[in-house]
């Protein structure tokens, strides 16, 4: 397993991180435990969730059950210490978790309390704004996303607000660095000029999707993070299970994320058949696990601080660690940009 440093802050992580969002609905906590073992076994030292969690599917009923799962972890193994822990405060819109209001100051503090609490450790690692108020174009939202709805003033005194919280939790030792999630370039960048001009918490990462069939950060968010140190936290690396090849030909299996979740956030839609179909065809001409090769992709992009891998069973689990030990040829990586080229934006 290798290891990268977390954007300034000296945090160092493993390439492969450890995500969870199935556990609660898709894997019950004997099995979210055997996943973190066998983890940890095998060099995993960064673990990913948030508060939002489970999201197979959203629900009320379920919100936290995967905090308190990785606090249980710790408290029967006593191996705090041996991760880093990340997890989030949900933005705006869930009326189920505190009204719906969002990230600011309140809302932050009451959402670090309760992780802690389900957690049961007195201090998170790496605290991620899950994403931003104003709104964002990820999960599909590109289509109808109109940045000059939002309130300029109103934008950036809330981005500095929550600097301000961050801040605050640093200083109390109760947050060790803060990253942000579905976030853009301008936002970024606005945080990083904010923390720069008033002494505050630096942004450490940004986790948003990245995987074969959706490449946006090999550009602009790319340079920003050369320039800034502000490396990607890849979540849904094998865009939700599609590049596994488990749903061709319209197959569905049982207990797959698509067989509770539909199209899969709008992913399980006709323009990602074709593609799919050719990384698998390399995939299978070179002697590739799809799921590896497509992993194993993502370790090879020079902003990547760390892959988010998530299973609901532990072959799925073994083989997901394993693309670490798979090297890409370069004959392999010539034919996925020609694919890339061909279909360049698929999802």
């Amino acid at each position: 397993m290798k290891f990268n440093t977390l954007g300034r802050t000296g945090i160092s992580v493993s390439q492969i991180c450890l995500g969870t969002m199935t556990w609660g609905t898709q894997n019950s906590e004997e099995e979210a435990h055997e996943q973190m073992n066998y983890a940890v076994e095998k060099g995993v030292n960064f673990f990913d969730t948030a508060e939002l969690y489970p999201t197979t599917p959203l629900s009320a009923e379920t919100y936290g059950h995967t905090e308190q799962f990785i606090g249980s972890w710790f408290e029967k193994t006593g191996k705090r210490k041996d991760v880093v822990l990340a997890t989030k405060v949900a933005g705006h819109g869930r009326s189920y978790i505190r009204g719906g209001e969002g990230a600011d100051a309140k809302n932050m503090t009451l959402a670090v309390e309760a992780s802690l609490k389900r957690l049961k450790t007195d201090y998170i690692d790496l605290y991620q704004i899950h994403w931003p108020n104003r709104g964002h174009f990820h999960f599909r939202q590109n289509w109808h996303y109109d940045p000059f709805k939002q309130d300029r003033a109103k934008a950036a005194a809330n981005i500095l607000e929550i600097l301000e919280t961050a801040g605050t939790l640093v200083k109390d030792g109760k947050v060790r660095a803060i990253g942000l999630s579905n976030e853009t370039t301008w936002g970024i960048q606005k945080y990083l000029t904010l923390s720069e001009q008033k002494g505050l918490p630096r942004v450490a990462s940004v986790q948003n999707e990245y995987n074969l069939l959706y490449r946006h950060f090999d550009l602009d968010l790319a340079e920003l993070s050369h320039h800034e140190d502000v490396g990607l936290l890849a979540y849904s690396p094998l865009a939700a299970g599609i590049l596994s090849g488990k749903y061709q030909n319209g197959e569905k299996p049982a207990g797959s994320r698509a067989s509770i979740n539909g199209d899969l956030g709008g992913r399980l839609q006709p323009l990602q058949e074709a593609p799919t179909k050719a990384y698998l065809g390399i995939a299978a001409k070179h002697g590739l696990d799809p799921s590896a090769m497509a992993l194993a992709f993502c370790l090879t992009r020079r902003f990547m601080a760390s892959v988010i891998i998530g299973a609901t069973t532990m072959d799925q689990l073994k083989i997901d660690i394993g693309a670490t030990d798979v090297k890409l040829s370069h004959e392999v990586l010539d034919e996925i940009e020609k694919v890339h080229r061909q279909y360049p934006m698929p999802l």
